[in-house]
């Protein structure tokens, strides 16, 4: 009989339905990758944060329609995937986070398809012990309730894998090209590498997230080639009350209006839409551009079901088949500098 492989996708989730905003900003708050204090204290803090920001959360997802597209989106990205993946027997599944479904509802059903194989696929290139460390924590807890005892192969990042950043640069260089055919030549294009923040402690206590920022972003340039290119990398979503990694996107575009120049804001550790890009890049900061005069404001889409992009996802994973089982990178073991301590190589000794 052919293999079966089960390939676990792996993502934040988001509210289906305006009733679910809040349960899912306390799953969210309530996690200790998020909120590193004692429990006791984490239980009432997560529900004083869900309620502080249950009204904002509900305006922004009311621009879209009152939910989340992101388990939607995240389907067509699990389906082109098993199209890419014929070859190796695979079908897709999604394991959310903070809402529906659940990492329990897919190991339930991975049990019930019964594969000969699974591969852990974040669909965070870059990792944090925040996002990919506490899917993978709650992957195994859903596992053994699930009673899903299989060869299992975890990857772990893949921030600077050449198919990942091939597909990314072409994607980065395209809107590049397009904004700077609109724009005055005479106007400087600056392009701002955004990602999603980490509170400042997470990454002095070992996290390798921002350090992987910085690679992807490198490996991107150096693959477009744009040598001496104005960007920088910049931090975007602070949703805590203390002290954050920098700089902020939104302190860069107003450096940008300072400077006169135009901005290309790249969602640089996005790989599909959802409330940070449709609503925070699309609106909030593109109405801060404009009140700060930034000369123009362009925004790059999100990889999504970009067929060189889904192509990079398949090689991971039959690279992740022949590596396995454990736990690997896109380049094989440990590719973390020896200071970064929450890198999972360095956890699994």
């Amino acid at each position: 009989m052919a293999r079966k492989v089960a390939v676990i996708l792996f993502n934040l989730g988001g509210p289906d339905r305006p009733e679910a905003i809040k349960p899912f900003l306390q799953n969210l708050f309530s996690d200790p990758a998020i909120l590193r204090v004692p429990g006791f204290v984490r239980f009432f803090l997560a529900r004083i944060i869900a309620r502080s920001r249950q009204k904002p959360a509900t305006e922004n997802y009311a621009l879209l329609g009152g939910k989340s597209p992101l388990l939607e989106l995240t389907q067509l990205q699990a389906a082109a995937l098993e199209a890419d993946l014929t070859d190796v027997g695979a079908k897709c599944f999604i394991a959310m986070r903070y809402w529906h479904p659940f990492s329990l509802e897919a190991a339930r059903a991975v049990k019930a398809w019964a594969p000969d194989e699974v591969v852990l696929l974040p669909l965070y290139p870059q990792y944090s012990s925040t996002t990919t460390g506490s899917s993978l924590t709650a992957w195994r807890t859903a596992a053994a309730q699930a009673g899903l005892a299989v060869r299992t192969t975890a990857l772990c990042c893949y921030a600077t894998d050449g198919g990942y950043v091939a597909a990314t640069a072409d994607i980065v260089r395209d809107a590049y090209d397009k904004a700077r055919a609109e724009l005055d030549p005479a106007v400087p294009l600056r392009v701002l590498f955004s990602a999603h923040g980490l509170p400042e402690k997470i990454v002095q206590a070992g996290d390798p997230y921002q350090a992987q920022i910085e690679q992807t972003t490198a490996a991107v340039l150096a693959h477009w080639g744009a040598n001496g290119l104005d960007s920088i990398v910049c931090y975007q979503s602070r949703a805590t009350p203390v002290k954050w990694i920098g700089p902020s996107t939104d302190e860069e575009i107003a450096r940008a209006g300072r400077d006169g120049v135009a901005v290309l804001v790249v969602p640089i550790a996005f790989v599909s839409e959802h409330s940070e890009t449709l609503v925070e890049l699309d609106i909030e900061y593109r109405h801060l551009a404009e009140k700060s005069g930034v000369k123009a404001y362009y925004r790059v889409p999100t990889q999504g079901t970009d067929p060189a992009f889904i192509g990079s996802l398949a090689g991971l994973v039959r690279h992740a088949l022949a590596s396995g089982p454990g736990l690997c990178s896109h380049a094989g073991g440990r590719v973390c500098g020896a200071d970064r301590t929450d890198c999972p190589f360095a956890l699994s000794r």
